[in-house]
């Protein structure tokens, strides 16, 4: 705990602090693997779709949960379901 700069003084902080918060919060699984899926398919449109934002960004794997290794396998799929035009690159409300 870092104490609070008063002139020449150092005070202690009260209060809850942003580390406090973090520590609180609930660490998110990861659905693949919950699901025990061995390959997440290009062709479930309704499934990427869930991953990406409204403006067509991949959404991270802090955001969503998902592990290393199917964020990785997740991003293929979506950057696979774009170049066959399954999945727009940007939604149409962008422009």
């Amino acid at each position: 705990m870092r104490n609070k700069p008063i002139g020449r003084r150092f005070q202690p902080r009260t209060g809850p602090s942003s580390r406090n918060m973090q520590q609180q919060r609930k660490k998110r699984t990861c659905r693949f693997c919950d699901s025990k899926e061995i390959y997440i398919d290009y062709k479930n449109e309704k499934r990427l779709q869930r991953f990406v934002s409204e403006q067509g960004r991949i959404i991270p794997k802090r955001i969503t949960g998902t592990c290393s290794k199917h964020q990785r396998q997740l991003v293929t799929a979506i950057k696979r379901a774009r170049h066959l035009a399954l999945i727009p690159f940007v939604s149409d409300a962008v422009s």
